[in-house]
């Protein structure tokens, strides 16, 4: 029986608005769209949380690369691998290769960071800009599809990471302390100090074995000379006398009573008018920022009493010429004048310095002028040839030696790895026997001349003819030093124990002064008188030589004591660490 067509009419209107089972429906049109959203949701998480943690190994991986320097690429490569990203491809210049899975690649940039506040952020590294103090870590892997492998390629995560580090040693050239010779140091600080100087052996031993504190050093010197300075650079860019340098080093605690009445006694003789450039003697780099009275942490600086109080004398002579009259100090001679010229370091640099890789020290150049009267063996040569006087006129130049700081290393990030490494060049020496003409003797923008010089005065009788005061002249010249740097390296325990490391020049001769009397060649003027001077001349050389060879190893110890004591020596350096730090390296971007 057929329903009739209004019930069946109501029978749709029935059906169409039944909602019952449309839940299902959508849900199984919208569960695949679900579950593919889900599966990419899954995959952007996992791939976030990996970044995350790439991220991290990069920034741990900068600051091992920062904290050995020298071995960057090394140390990224042991942090990645450590830290379970397997072998990384630590990529060189140039090199364009894609990660790979389970084969991430990295790039490691040394630059120079300088925290500039007014610099934008992105160029305050700079890319091989050298003394590196920074690092610059990038890494790219692939990331893990957990659902979408199958429909998308695995994309790329990139992470960069910069970490700073800011090594600061503390070094000088030209610090030898010596057995010294009491009447030598007298004779030569009174002419430098323009006093008349009285200490003895006793004290100047004192002096040169103890050490000062250097900013407690300036502590007292900014009260000796009334300083209103805030920090440490402001002390060093005005000027103090030797005298008050020697009077603040007393004000020191932790001298001996020798030593600080030494200081007293020398700082009471001094002229008042020697001034110091202060920045010529120490440079405190980044610790100069520190008001008066502030110590920087971890940072040792010290600075012998002796080698300092030399230095600031030699500074303050500087483009002067000193003189003294050393007497009959040596046996064998009856007479020894002593002329010294001390330029300025170039580019003022100073004596100590503290700063990071690539600072710099330097000697002054040094001209000293040693004039001899040395007693003949023997006046009556035979033959009617009388040795009247002999002379040694020894002129020495002395070129700058430099010391520049060329790494500072913990390798194993601990302070007793410490490890300093400063490239030291000596001075090129010239030692001649000779008459320097041409320019002053203190102006060091020329070059000075030589000539042969009288070396000995002769009479000569032969029959009725007597010839007084014949000049025998000489001429002799030797060179040292090859200019090639040698790399000394001071440990945590050199640092400590004081040790004082010395480059040499390869060719660095012994006996100096004999040396030159080997290559001396004497002559006469000829007289016009039709006489036959060889033989004048090969009688007057056999005399001479052996009385000016008994006196070289006195010359000697002399000059190697002169030069030493004002900082220098022939064909060689020496440098002293007396603190240094690795700092810690820290992420900067």
């Amino acid at each position: 029986m057929h329903e009739p067509p209004a019930a069946a009419t109501q029978s749709s209107r029935n059906f169409l608005r039944n909602r019952t089972g449309n839940f299902a429906v959508m849900t199984a049109l919208i569960m695949p769209f679900a579950v593919v959203l889900t599966a990419f949701a899954v995959d952007q998480g996992s791939l976030y949380t990996e970044r995350r943690h790439a991220q991290a190994i990069t920034d741990i991986a900068a600051i091992a690369a920062t904290g050995n320097i020298s071995k960057a690429e090394a140390m990224v490569a042991a942090t990645f691998s450590d830290n379970g990203l397997g072998q990384v491809l630590v990529r060189g210049a140039g090199n364009t290769t894609k990660p790979l899975p389970g084969r991430p690649v990295a790039n490691v940039i040394r630059g120079r960071y300088t925290p500039d506040p007014s610099k934008p952020r992105a160029s305050r590294f700079v890319p091989g800009k050298q003394p590196y103090n920074a690092v610059q870590v990038s890494m790219e892997k692939l990331g893990n599809l957990y659902f979408g492998s199958s429909v998308m390629a695995p994309p790329v995560i990139g992470t960069s990471a910069i970490a700073s580090m800011k090594s600061e040693a503390a070094f000088s050239v030209g610090s030898r302390l010596l057995k010294l010779d009491g009447g030598l140091a007298n004779a030569l600080l009174g002419a430098l100090l323009g006093g008349n100087i009285n200490l003895n052996v006793m004290d100047y031993n004192a002096l040169a074995a103890a050490d000062v504190s250097v900013l407690s050093f300036l502590d007292a010197l900014a009260i000796r000379t009334n300083a209103t300075a805030l920090t440490y650079s402001d002390l060093l860019s005005t000027t103090a006398t030797v005298g008050q340098i020697a009077a603040a080093m007393a004000d020191v605690p932790g001298l001996d009573s020798v030593s600080r009445i030494a200081l007293q006694t020398l700082g009471a003789q001094s002229s008042a008018s020697l001034l110091v450039s202060l920045n010529t003697l120490i440079d405190l780099g980044s610790v100069g920022q520190l008001g008066i009275g502030q110590r920087p942490a971890g940072l040792d600086i010290a600075a012998n009493v002796l080698s300092m109080l030399t230095a600031s004398a030699a500074i303050a002579n500087g483009d002067n010429m000193v003189a003294a009259n050393l007497g009959g100090m040596l046996p064998g001679l009856g007479g020894l004048t002593l002329k010294i010229a001390i330029g300025e370091p170039p580019q003022r640099s100073p004596w100590l310095a503290v700063g990071e890789e690539g600072t710099v020290v330097r000697t002054a150049q040094t001209r000293v002028s040693l004039v001899a009267s040395v007693s003949p063996l023997s006046s009556n040569l035979g033959g009617g040839i009388h040795l009247l006087s002999i002379n040694l006129p020894l002129h020495v130049e002395v070129a700058y030696a430099e010391a520049r700081l060329k790494s500072i290393e913990c390798p194993t990030g601990r302070p007793e790895s410490l490890r300093v490494t400063i490239d030291t060049t000596p001075g090129i020496a010239e030692l001649y026997i000779a008459e320097a003409y041409g320019s002053g003797f203190a102006d060091f923008t020329r070059r000075l001349l030589f000539r042969p010089v009288a070396i000995a005065d002769v009479s000569l009788k032969l029959l009725l003819i007597k010839l007084d005061l014949i000049k025998i002249k000489g001429y002799a010249h030797a060179r040292m030093g090859n200019g090639v740097p040698d790399h000394l390296t001071f440990t945590r325990s050199d640092i400590d124990t004081k040790v004082i490391k010395t480059a040499t020049t390869s060719d660095y001769t012994s006996s100096l002064t004999s040396t030159l009397i080997d290559d001396l060649e004497l002559s006469v003027e000829p007289l016009g008188l039709g006489i036959d001077l060889k033989v004048l001349l090969g009688t007057v050389t056999a005399a001479v030589s052996p009385a000016l060879r008994g006196v070289t190893p006195a010359l000697d110890k002399l000059l190697y004591n002169l030069l030493g004591m004002l900082g220098i020596s022939l064909g060689q350096a020496d440098v002293r660490v007396t603190g240094a730090t690795c700092g810690r390296a820290l992420l900067v971007q």
